[in-house]
């Protein structure tokens, strides 16, 4: 769930310009049915060009790395291996205690460590999206041009 919340919220800062964003203007009088399939011809062949289509929807193109870690899970794998310890030093009670203190904060570590490198995987999908993007408003400006049009 965080996951999602991430990169939502990493996709929500990253600019969504679709081609009707940009505005085209004629240059040599085109009419409006000729912008039309102008702007419909340049988005194919942007999209083609490019290999990504903007009216898609956004996914990543890397898998998702996966959720380790907890303090939970931490102090009950610490307490069973603080137990295992204990009864063999005939200390139980201390070994339970002590392995899931030492458990809890291992993993919570590991969660805290596999937040980081979760956050980092939504900021590298959406560079790589915003570069996608990027490519795709280039290729479709450059058409637009060379047809007669001032693309801002």
């Amino acid at each position: 769930m965080r996951f999602v919340m991430t990169l939502m919220m990493m996709l929500a800062f990253v600019p969504t310009v679709h081609s009707q964003d940009l505005f085209d203007f004629p240059n040599e009088g085109q009419s409006q049915d000729q912008q039309d399939m102008d702007e419909f011809q340049c988005q194919r062949m942007a999209r083609d060009r490019t290999g990504f289509d903007p009216m898609a929807t956004p996914t990543a193109t890397t898998q998702r790395p996966q959720q380790q870690g907890g303090v939970v899970s931490g102090a009950a794998r610490g307490a069973l291996l603080g137990g295992a310890i204990g009864a063999a030093t005939g200390n139980t009670r201390q070994g339970l205690r002590t392995g899931a203190a030492g458990g809890g904060v291992l993993g919570g570590m590991r969660r805290a460590d596999s937040n980081r490198q979760q956050e980092d995987w939504a900021r590298r999908e959406a560079q790589n999206y915003q570069r996608n993007r990027d490519n795709w408003n280039r290729a479709f400006i450059a058409c637009m041009e060379s047809r007669g049009y001032t693309v801002r």
